[in-house]
């Protein structure tokens, strides 16, 4: 009588016990609002890692600030409604993100980025029609001292702004020093906060 299993039987059990649990073990799935959240701090972290390796300051150029790497809220268009993000360096000196300035997603290599029309695009990351694609009804920046959503801008020793001055040579005004707090509200009231340390440059789901 044989005591022992062969190794083509437990290989058996183990694809029977695996396909078990797909089959009948019921699976979490994360909500919306929180799948958003989590996907915005990873590029919040993506962005300041990308303004330390690459320092926009240029002797030549007055403005060289304004071209810092920044994540902006935007309202889609009025016959569309709801907000979306992109995430850029300003570099053609517009006031406004072009796609070939955005940062690419680092796990799927898309662009961050969308136009006021907020349509999908199979180049475009998902995650940044907020409101089409997750629900999300509102967002607010505590440090806002701008008059859109608001924008976080991120310079090469990591620094957090919550602005990018208009004035020549002025690459110090509106630091972060503080903690700062982006509010995510989706359609049926729940909340979320994203926590940036001004000082620290810490980026985490509060």
């Amino acid at each position: 009588m044989k005591n022992t299993f062969s190794l083509l039987e437990v290989l058996l059990i183990i694809l029977l016990l695996g396909f078990l649990y797909t089959a009948f073990i019921p699976k979490t799935k994360i909500n919306k609002i929180d799948e958003v959240t989590n996907r915005l701090v990873l590029y919040l972290k993506q962005t300041r890692y990308q303004s330390l390796i690459n320092d926009k300051y240029d002797h030549m150029d007055d403005y060289w600030h304004k071209k810092r790497w920044t994540l902006k809220f935007f309202r889609c268009r009025k016959n569309v409604g709801g907000v979306y993000y992109s995430i850029y360096s300003d570099n053609n000196a517009s006031g406004h993100p072009s796609i070939e300035d955005t940062l690419k997603d680092s796990l799927s290599l898309k662009n961050i980025y969308s136009t006021n029309y907020c349509k999908e695009n199979l180049n475009n990351s998902k995650y940044v029609l907020i409101t089409k694609n997750f629900d999300i009804e509102s967002v607010s920046i505590s440090c806002n001292e701008t008059t859109s959503l608001g924008q976080l801008s991120f310079g090469s020793y990591g620094k957090i702004y919550s602005k990018l001055s208009n004035i020549p040579n002025d690459s110090n005004s509106y630091e972060i020093n503080n903690k700062c707090k982006i509010k995510l509200t989706d359609k049926i009231g729940e909340k979320r906060n994203i926590v940036l340390e001004g000082r620290t440059g810490y980026i985490y789901k509060e």
